[in-house]
């Protein structure tokens, strides 16, 4: 995402979500436990705005999005959202769907690693933004549920029929899809929809670390790796090695690796920049 701007101001608060940077970690916590975090169309859009926000201020090197109380993310609200979508015309719900995929997007596109923090349940909507991140944290009583064809639409909703068997391969991907039936972690796990599975209780805390660490890493490498990870999904081979080639002839001229061949002759850590 470009960091350039024109003269609307940074948001100082957010409604539907809470945010804290600490240390180049920003956190965001879907805020609505009572309703199980479920998504309105206010939280779509601060999601939405807030990652272009963090995405052009570039001072964010790793976020982790979790979400308050008893469950990651229930989907979408079903009277906020699905009832009102009864009453919309075919304009206005191709709207609202562009938009829901403009938060997928701004999750793979953004120039820094997202780690998803779940607990409880991730279904829906919600199964969608913890798929569409680049690492997935668990509890080992967390659920994904992909529940879109339960309520009478497709399974491929916001990406999930791209991104899905990208993760865990077609089969698995159509069972999750067509079926709407939740896999809990272990399986999540075996089928690779997990990245770590972290113990009882402490998702955040593992998701945190992970964090830390990327955010104490090489801030630009891991940023064209997240770049190239998404680019070239759908290249042939040809032109993913050129673009491989191009990408690292640019970061062979950044600061970094020069600093990385400092570090190791003269035996100390690399002091990454992010350069």
């Amino acid at each position: 995402m470009s960091p350039f701007t024109g003269s609307t101001p940074r948001t100082g608060q957010w409604q539907h979500l809470r945010l804290t940077v600490d240390d180049g970690v920003a956190t965001v916590t879907l805020a609505r436990p009572e309703k199980l975090n479920a998504l309105t169309f206010g939280a779509y859009a601060d999601l939405r705005d807030l990652l272009a926000e963090l995405s052009r201020e570039r001072a964010v090197r790793a976020l982790v999005l979790g979400g308050e109380g008893r469950g990651f993310c229930s989907g979408g609200d079903v009277d906020e959202i699905i009832g009102a979508t009864l009453a919309m015309d075919t304009s206005q719900l191709l709207d609202f769907n562009r938009m829901t995929g403009q938060v997928v997007r701004a999750l793979r596109e953004c120039p820094f690693p997202v780690i998803a923090a779940v607990h409880g349940v991730a279904a829906g909507a919600g199964a969608v933004l913890a798929l569409a991140a680049d690492f997935r944290v668990a509890d080992p009583s967390s659920r994904f549920a992909f529940l879109f064809t339960k309520v009478g639409l497709s399974g491929g909703d916001m990406g999930a029929a791209y991104l899905l068997p990208r993760v865990v391969g077609l089969g698995h991907a159509t069972r999750l899809l067509m079926l709407g039936e939740p896999v809990r972690a272990h399986e999540a796990e075996r089928i690779g929809l997990i990245s770590e599975l972290a113990e009882e209780g402490r998702a955040a805390e593992a998701a945190d670390t992970l964090a830390r660490r990327l955010a104490d890493g090489p801030a630009l490498a891991y940023a064209q790796t997240k770049a190239l990870l998404t680019a070239e999904l759908d290249m042939p081979l040809a032109a993913a090695v050129e673009l491989d080639a191009a990408t690292q002839a640019l970061l062979m001229n950044g600061e970094d690796y020069a600093e990385f061949h400092a570090s190791f002759t003269e035996k100390r850590p690399p002091k990454w920049q992010g350069r």
